[in-house]
């Protein structure tokens, strides 16, 4: 999954010259929490929503409204931003930029194709591919087993839901916390016979370990 496939487009961008108070403005008009900075077309930092509150005065000023709208405007972004920003370029992958935010502690960074920003893209972006990454829109049923790490053994139990009359929305691998020779795979399915479910259960514990079972329907859950 491409970065230019989930970044939000086109770039809403502001020039460093710019007031904090118009940035402030463009942030609550465009519900978003980042904006890339220019300078003459060139990618000069990035400014956030956190870079603002920093900025701002503290709730116990003693500034009138009308000084405190003119204090926010007499202050440039160039003095806030953060300079020498992190780009991705849109053919990044999802888990690049996740790796990328999450080393560098930040919250989201521009999308860069030749030199130009072209969007931008958050962690609010990156929970939206996680939601659909896992199918949790269908709803329906995730198993979370613990199979051997050897050709098959997820066909195995895919084969088992389907024999039941399951779809599957989605199918997740991870080594992480999983015993050597392991893997834990979730499986999320839906469009099942609950009345065929206690027998499906027992069918998929006879061929693996079964974790966990969550019903979205009923929102009940069956830890092993």
């Amino acid at each position: 999954m491409l970065v230019k496939n989930w970044m939000n487009k086109p770039a809403i961008t502001i020039d460093k010259h710019s007031s904090m108070q118009e940035a402030m403005n463009l942030m609550k008009t465009h519900r978003i929490t980042l904006l890339p900075v220019m300078d003459k077309n060139r990618l000069v930092g990035v400014v956030t929503d956190r870079d603002l509150k920093k900025a701002s005065p503290s709730g116990a000023t003693t500034l009138e409204i009308h000084e405190l709208l003119y204090l926010l405007s007499t202050i440039q972004i160039k003095d806030i931003m953060s300079p020498k920003p992190i780009s991705v370029p849109p053919d990044f992958t999802i888990e690049e930029t996740a790796e990328l935010l999450l080393a560098n502690k930040i919250s989201g960074v521009p999308v860069v194709d030749d030199g130009s920003v072209v969007g931008v893209i958050t962690h609010t972006d990156l929970f939206k591919v996680i939601i659909s990454l896992t199918g949790i829109g269908k709803k329906g049923i995730q198993f979370a087993f613990c199979l051997e790490d050897r050709q098959g053994s997820i066909l195995d139990v895919a084969q088992i839901i389907r024999g039941f009359g399951g779809r599957i929305a989605s199918i997740l691998t991870s080594y992480e916390k999983a015993p050597e020779g392991y893997r834990n795979v979730y499986i999320r399915m839906y469009s099942i016979d609950r009345i065929k479910l206690e027998e499906l259960k027992s069918a998929l514990k006879a061929k693996a370990t079964l974790l966990y079972m969550v019903d979205h329907r009923n929102n009940s859950r069956e830890i092993y």
